[in-house]
Formats: structure tokens, C-alpha cells, sequence
């Protein structure tokens, strides 16, 4: 091939080589405890779809992340186990719509040093029990979903001396695990994880004692254009996503809300 007819081919590939490096960029993902072994799966499987984009995940209570975006911190899309703290960043302006919900969380009574699977709530007031560990009710969904389990078999406040918090549900489950606290109340996202699932059974927690811990993303303000968080929220709406959401202990979603 001669250079004359060479040299077009070579601009052409370095266009189209400038053009996707311009493209691919690194999303900051704010989320909830509960996907932390979810997102171990499901991470890999969006770069590997978008090896083009990088995303840097942190973990923590969906409250806390709540308020630190309203207060501007750089996140481009943001995981809540509360459907409800998406739609307030949306209705101040943090965030764009929509917000879509991803899955329901559920509740498990579960213990590193007993087998949970054979109590029942009512049995967190035996003296053996001496400390309960649940998430903040203040900042955690999973939290608040506790309390109001609690509170509907009339424990709450009977309980107040033994219950010590954690800042958020896997912040919680190490408490447990680490015998700090006997028992306690964690996701069963965590509870079917194979190192804590080989250390004891859990206590699924029924539904109808508690809110629903409907989840859903936004992508905020900041990451409005962000092509990785578009690119992220896209993939999280796949078949494929709720398959694996749902092996790890997550229900169906709801369908997506404006």
C-alpha cells in the first residue's frame, strides 16, 4: 500500500482513538452496605461490557451519602437501600431523574455464635443476649427497618439496654461477627455471603412487620454528564443485574418511577 493511500487509514484510526479516550471516563458510585457482595459480581461484569470506563465504589449508610451529596460531595450516581433518599436529592436539585428502583432488601435475625435460624425475636430478651446489634436507625435504612420490627413485636423498648448500633448494616454485621454483639438484625444480603452463612443460620424477619426496603439509583447532579455513570445506570437495569441481585438475597424491583 502506498504512503499517499496509508496516511488516511492512520488519521482515521488515531480520530477514532482520541474520540474513545475522550469518551471513557471514571464514575464515582455511592452505595449502600447491603451491595457490597453484590457489586463484587457485578462490577466486573460492567467493565468487562464498558472496558472503557473505571468505577470507584464506596460503601456506607445510604443516609450518610444522602447528605453528603446535598452538601456537594463528588459522587456522579448514588445506590440507596431507601427509595425515599433518592427522590429528596431529585426534588432539591441534586439529583436528575429518574430514580429507579433496583431491588427490596430484607431483614434477618442473625448471630456468629448461636443459630439464629432457631430464634425467634421474642428471644432477644434472654439474659444471654446481653448486647444486640442493629444499624443506625437514624441514618440506615436497614435500621429503621429494625426498629420497626422491633417495635411491631413490642421489644423496642424493652430492648434499649442491650441494643448498640452499627453506622451502617455491614458496619453491623462485623459488630456480630465479631462477638461485640451476640445477635443482631443485618441484611439478608450479608447473612447468605458464604463466610458469614458458614459461621450460622439467620432468621428471615417477616415483610409485613416493616416498611418496605424499596432501593433505587439516581445519578446526581455532579454526574450528570458523566458518560460512566449513564453507562452504569443503563447496565443496572439489564435481566442479567437482577439475576444476579436476586442470588444475592435481594427481591424483585419495582418497576422504575419518573
Amino acid at each position: 500500500m502506498t504512503a499517499r493511500r496509508l496516511l488516511p487509514l492512520l488519521l482515521a484510526f488515531f480520530a477514532f482513538t482520541a474520540s474513545s479516550l475522550c469518551q471513557a471516563e471514571t464514575a464515582r458510585v455511592a452505595a449502600a452496605a447491603d451491595l457490597r457482595f453484590a457489586f463484587n459480581e457485578l462490577v466486573p461484569l460492567f467493565q468487562k461490557v464498558h472496558p472503557e470506563h473505571r468505577l470507584e465504589l464506596s460503601l456506607g449508610s445510604s443516609g450518610k451519602f444522602m447528605q453528603q451529596i446535598e452538601n456537594g460531595a463528588p459522587f456522579d450516581i448514588f445506590f440507596s437501600a431507601d427509595v425515599n433518599y433518592p427522590k429528596k436529592l431529585l426534588a432539591s436539585g441534586q439529583a436528575v431523574a429518574p430514580v429507579t428502583s433496583y431491588a427490596l432488601g430484607r431483614i434477618v435475625l442473625w448471630s456468629a455464635k448461636v443459630d439464629a435460624s432457631q430464634l425467634s425475636l421474642q428471644s432477644l430478651t434472654r439474659p444471654e443476649f446481653r448486647k444486640i446489634a442493629i444499624a443506625s436507625p437514624d441514618h440506615a435504612p436497614y435500621g429503621a427497618r429494625a426498629r420497626e420490627a422491633l417495635e411491631h413485636a413490642g421489644l423496642w423498648t424493652r430492648l434499649q439496654g442491650k441494643l448498640v448500633f452499627g453506622e451502617n448494616i455491614s458496619h453491623t454485621a462485623q459488630l456480630i461477627d465479631s462477638q461485640a454483639a451476640e445477635v443482631g438484625i443485618i441484611a439478608l444480603s450479608l447473612a447468605l455471603n458464604d463466610t458469614l452463612k458458614a459461621k450460622g443460620g439467620y432468621l428471615l424477619i417477616p415483610a409485613d412487620s416493616h416498611q418496605p426496603l424499596e432501593q433505587a439509583f439516581v445519578i446526581t447532579r455532579y454526574g450528570q454528564n458523566n458518560t460512566a455513570a449513564r453507562a452504569f445506570a443503563q447496565f443496572m437495569r439489564s435481566p442479567e443485574v437482577g439475576r444476579v441481585l436476586q442470588r444475592n438475597g435481594f427481591g424483585q424491583a419495582p418497576e422504575a418511577r419518573p
